[in-house]
């Protein structure tokens, strides 16, 4: 047995598939550089929240790399600015939603009497639309990033509860967890050596949706209006404000819209290719 497992340890089959997935590949590169120029441009850039009058509503190479707005702000420097706050919030939605919803899983899945409190208190949530969700949490507590990311939070969390839920109820039938049931092995034991490794592949791929998905509502709820304070730049804010000038500056829109497509369709790759690797069907039909 200990053979066995290290020819799987060895085996390179998983890594090739990964790295022969185009889509991850685009992914992975696409995704370091948005994450690269977002950590260190801002650094070079001029000051996101200057204003220049005179220099206001230049075009791209007049105005710098990507122009300037109707406050003669530097788009460029914005959009690295707001990629930078736009990254944080998915990535911090995908921590938290996948670090609560493995919890409340993981007790559904495996606490008959508590099953059915839980899923329905989240099919209570399932039934709300996000968007109106999070307007509505927003606006009761003040635009903030912390509630921005505990409103977008707040609607993932009943889907990983679901996904967690389901791989428990199938683990907890298999032979060996009925044996260590048996046993007399305590809950907190059976759930942590034989029930959570196997919700690790499923929630990786899933905390890279969730991420792509919270880049994309915390856009929206910016250009509603909604989201994060104007006097931060995120990709949704940019947008909001170079609406009213599309028609004669559509830069000020393109370019943060164009960078917020890049990184939710990079992320996406990286989850499609994931999946295809982590998922043993699948990863048997590639080699």
């Amino acid at each position: 047995m200990s053979g066995e497992a290290a020819a799987a340890r060895s085996d390179p089959a998983p890594l090739r598939i990964f790295l022969s997935h185009p889509g991850v590949l685009f992914g992975g590169m696409t995704l370091a550089g948005i994450v690269l120029l977002t950590g260190i441009g801002p650094v070079f850039a001029t000051d996101p929240v200057s204003i220049n009058p005179l220099n206001r509503l230049k075009p791209p190479g007049a105005g710098g790399f990507f122009g300037t707005d109707m406050l003669g702000r530097d788009v460029f420097s914005r959009v690295l600015n707001g990629g930078r706050m736009s990254l944080t919030v998915g990535l911090a939605v995908a921590f938290l939603s996948v670090t609560i919803g493995l919890t409340l899983g993981l007790i559904a899945g495996y606490i008959r009497s508590l099953d059915a409190v839980i899923m329905r208190v989240m099919d209570g949530l399932m039934s709300i639309p996000a968007i109106l969700l999070a307007i509505a949490m927003i606006a009761l507590s003040g635009a903030t990033l912390t509630t921005v990311i505990v409103a977008i939070v707040i609607p993932e969390i009943p889907r990983v509860v679901r996904l967690v839920r389901s791989v428990v109820l199938t683990v907890r039938e298999e032979p060996y967890v009925e044996a260590a049931i048996a046993a007399g092995t305590r809950t907190f034991q059976i759930m942590r050596r034989h029930i959570l490794p196997n919700t690790v592949a499923p929630l990786i791929v899933q905390a890279t949706y969730i991420c792509g998905s919270a880049m994309l509502l915390e856009a929206i709820l910016g250009f509603l209006g909604a989201g994060i304070p104007p006097e931060i730049p995120s990709w949704g804010n940019i947008m909001a404000e170079g609406r009213t000038y599309f028609q004669l500056t559509p830069w000020i829109i393109f370019f943060p819209g164009l960078a917020l497509a890049l990184a939710v369709l990079a992320v996406n790759f990286i989850g499609d290719g994931l999946r295809d690797t982590l998922d043993p069907r699948i990863a048997r039909t590639m080699r």
